[in-house]
């Protein structure tokens, strides 16, 4: 192939990449259009279309070559906007159907899903990333998401079996041995995944990136807890402050329930939940994900994979799934932070300090 053929080749894909945007786009803004046709009267959901009709505009610019290549930035956020409003919608309880071929579809829904994607297809767009980079991005993803879920129904299938040889040796457990033997089930599932992962992916014991904190770092430690809880009183005065509900962890609901609990779920969060997660979340899923991602791009992508893993921890108390998404949105945000400390030390024992010493915190919070 000579170099006028491979240049024709590598345009083509990228006017397919901004196709792709304006389906994504396009998807969205029938989505947000639904509510307000059948009589649905919220500003949010207003402005949501008008973003969505902004994104459609930007995506098609690009398509046909009409807007300048910086103009991508501004799909990504009119479309992140749309998640923003879509969001907020769901969490107010705002929503519509349509029936398409015999299935009813939550239009809002399918708006903020559309419009997350278009994101990415923005960003991926602005930097010129071919139709064979891009399927080189959703492939990995896809697999690391896989990979994500297998590591956590792993997790609670191995808790279940150290709580079934717990019972043959010692008999019945209280909640305080449950709650141990489900965090060595998740420490045993979580790191063996990763490690298995990374062998074989052809890597090594290199690849984990643990030695001992400098000052510095630890100076980064203090940094990122800050951070994370000044970040936390940031989002909750925005919820308070716009009417929006979360979710409780069901973990959080156990210890104000049982407070006794925390003599396990303390260490647990400082020594197992916040090292094991970090490992698999951090030094596994977000530096793989460095091969075919810019480092800004493998940190937000890992963080949405987080995020959604935590879905359960959230739903399964019976919280309404828009509650549930703002919780996630609050993880979204941990993860982002831990990520970026990761980014910026290189180190996993950093973010995994942060985040075992955070989670000990909320949980004693809790009961005080």
């Amino acid at each position: 192939m000579n170099e006028t053929a491979r240049d024709e080749r590598t345009r083509s894909e990228r006017e397919t990449v901004a196709g792709i945007g304006l389906v994504l786009a396009a998807i969205a803004m029938a989505g947000m259009a639904v509510p307000l046709r059948q009589g649905v009267d919220e500003p949010a959901v207003q402005v949501g279309l008008g973003c969505s009709l902004l994104a459609v505009a930007v995506f098609a610019g690009r398509r046909y070559d009409h807007l300048e290549r910086r103009y991508s930035l501004l799909g990504a956020v009119a479309s992140f906007a749309v998640v923003a409003l879509a969001g907020f919608a769901l969490n107010q309880g705002i929503s519509a159907t349509v029936s398409l071929v015999g299935i009813t579809l939550p239009t809002v829904f399918v708006a903020f899903m559309a419009s997350g994607v278009a994101i990415g297809i923005a960003v991926a767009e602005y930097g010129e990333r071919t139709l064979t980079g891009l399927g080189q991005q959703l492939t990995l993803t896809t697999q690391l998401s896989v990979v994500a879920v297998v590591a956590w129904l792993m997790a609670a299938f191995v808790g279940v079996l150290f709580i079934q040889f717990g019972r043959g040796i010692w008999g019945d457990l209280t909640e305080n041995q449950l709650r141990i033997a489900n965090q060595i089930g998740f420490a045993v599932a979580t790191g063996g995944i990763a490690v298995g992962y990374v062998y074989a992916t052809g890597r090594d014991w290199s690849f984990f990136d643990l030695r001992r904190p400098t000052l510095r770092e630890i100076g980064w430690i203090a940094g990122g807890i800050v951070l994370i809880f000044l970040a936390n009183i940031a989002i909750s005065f925005l919820f308070t402050s716009s009417g929006v509900e979360g979710a409780e962890h069901t973990a959080t609901q156990d210890v104000a329930q049982n407070p006794q609990l925390l003599y396990v779920v303390i260490p647990a969060s400082i020594l197992i939940v916040g090292p094991f997660e970090e490992l698999f979340y951090r030094n596994v899923v977000q530096k793989s994900m460095y091969d075919v991602f810019s480092p800004v791009g493998a940190l937000l992508v890992s963080s949405v994979i987080f995020a959604g893993v935590h879905y359960v921890a959230y739903a399964i108390s019976g919280a309404a799934f828009g509650a549930v998404l703002a919780s996630l949105a609050v993880v979204f945000g941990l993860s982002l932070v831990l990520g970026t400390v990761y980014l910026r030390t290189g180190n996993l024992f950093v973010p995994a300090i942060i985040h075992g010493l955070y989670n000990a915190i909320v949980f004693a919070s809790v009961v005080l």
